[in-house]
């Protein structure tokens, strides 16, 4: 191969690399911007609910539509958030990108339904949305760790508490099911978890409430 062959494919593979990066940044933004959306807030304003942000646990969260308004908005931030974790991957991986940008692109949307850019920074505690980034990543263990929040909700009817022990295990069962995984998802979990502070100081206390209890009803 001739020198001046050489140099030309060495500027087309630099071209690729520095439109695969600008793409890539793209994309991490429009994910924030989606992760920003606020669900529970918006299900509330359209049904008439108060701001789920003064009221109840103070979380924008489908935990606490339930608790202001009824099942069905309770449903519907549910699935809204869980999809701001799923689309943004989707979307990456459409577009050929490689699947740690497509991870990079789900913690986006995370950071975005915690820090919203629309709603003061003032966001959810990102639990629908980093099952929904598990899912979308390695749907076998999205089963484990949800199996876990399951049984730890049933016995305990602590919201809370299964989302803490869901995701304080779900690194160490990244580790065995899929370690490339393991880092992204340590790293969101901890975040996850420094987001559920309050809450493990009431649950330390004996003063978090859970389903059942008569401000539930």
């Amino acid at each position: 191969m001739s020198p001046t062959l050489k140099w030309n494919n060495s500027i087309l593979i630099t071209g690729e690399h520095v439109l695969e990066s600008l793409l890539a940044i793209v994309l991490w933004i429009f994910s924030y911007l989606i992760g920003s959306v606020s669900a529970a807030i918006l299900v509330c304003r359209l049904f008439g609910f108060p701001d789920p942000r003064s009221e109840g646990s103070h979380n924008p969260g489908a935990t606490n539509v339930l608790r202001v308004g009824n099942k069905f908005a309770a449903g519907l931030t549910l699935v809204g958030d869980v999809a701001k974790g799923v689309v943004p991957i989707l979307i990456a991986r459409r577009l050929g990108m490689p699947e740690t940008i497509a991870a990079l692109c789900g913690f986006c949307a995370f950071l975005g339904h915690l820090y919203p850019v629309y709603f003061d920074f003032r966001g959810g505690k990102g639990v629908a949305t980093a099952f929904g980034v598990l899912g979308t990543l390695h749907w076998p263990s999205l089963l484990i760790v949800g199996g876990i929040w399951l049984l730890v909700f049933v016995t305990t009817r602590f919201s809370s508490l299964a989302s803490i022990a869901a995701f304080f295990l779900a690194p160490f069962i990244l580790l065995l099911t899929d370690p490339a995984l393991f880092h992204p998802i340590l790293v969101l979990s901890l975040i996850l978890l420094f987001r559920h502070r309050h809450n493990i100081v009431l649950l330390v206390k004996g003063e978090e409430q859970g389903f059942g209890h008569p401000e539930d009803r």
